[in-house]
């Protein structure tokens, strides 16, 4: 990738590190918790994905060699802390996390075609990079995962990074595909979230 694009897709990766990072800390205000668990859960939700992908692909872990990951998600945190409850009401919250679901999958496909991972795999460590954190998150915060609800949350993400990936491989340079595919997992979970549409569940057949 050229230096242009990897600044471009860097600001779009913190963008999305900071919303994760909101969701994180607001968790930690839904049980009343301190500043440091704020931060704790602001940074386990806005690195955990990418930590786990970069880790698999034999990546060097990127929070490592910079700053602006880690500040971003303090910065959540103290934004969480220090704002009125006013600001987290309502739908705001889940539009910013759609955004954020979409590009990290988006990000964490391509870097994994980056690096040499197989197109299935590559899609994989998309979701994984979108959604682990939130996992975390989760089971830190003994709710339920999002793995167990039946709202279009992880399938957003499998087809934001599954379209990125696929379009690259039909040739087309990974600037146009990745905002491609962002753009289709986006408006899929912005359905979800609008019309409340979800996968059916199972039921087991009576013998």
């Amino acid at each position: 990738m050229s230096d242009r694009l990897l600044s471009a897709w860097s600001l779009f990766d913190l963008a999305a590190i900071f919303v994760f990072a909101l969701t994180g800390a607001l968790t930690a205000a839904a049980h009343r918790q301190t500043l440091v668990t704020f931060a704790f859960f602001a940074l386990v939700t806005g690195v955990g994905g990418g930590t786990a992908r970069d880790l698999l692909i034999g990546a060097p872990v990127f929070w490592l060699r910079q700053n602006a990951a880690l500040a971003v998600c303090l910065l959540a945190a103290l934004a969480v802390w220090v704002g009125p409850r006013g600001w987290w009401r309502g739908r705001l919250l889940d539009w910013l996390d759609a955004l954020g679901l979409a590009a990290y999958a988006t990000f964490g496909a391509v870097k994994g075609l980056a690096f040499g991972v197989a197109p299935l795999p590559a899609v994989a460590m998309g979701v994984l990079t979108a959604c682990l954190g939130g996992i975390v998150r989760d089971v830190l915060a003994g709710q339920p995962s999002i793995l167990m609800r039946p709202e279009l949350y992880v399938t957003a993400a499998a087809l934001a990074a599954g379209l990125a990936v696929g379009l690259i491989l039909l040739g087309l340079p990974p600037i146009v595909a990745g905002p491609l595919g962002a753009a289709a997992g986006f408006s899929l979970r912005a359905l979800a979230i609008a019309r409340g549409l979800r996968l059916p569940a199972y039921r087991a057949r009576e013998a």
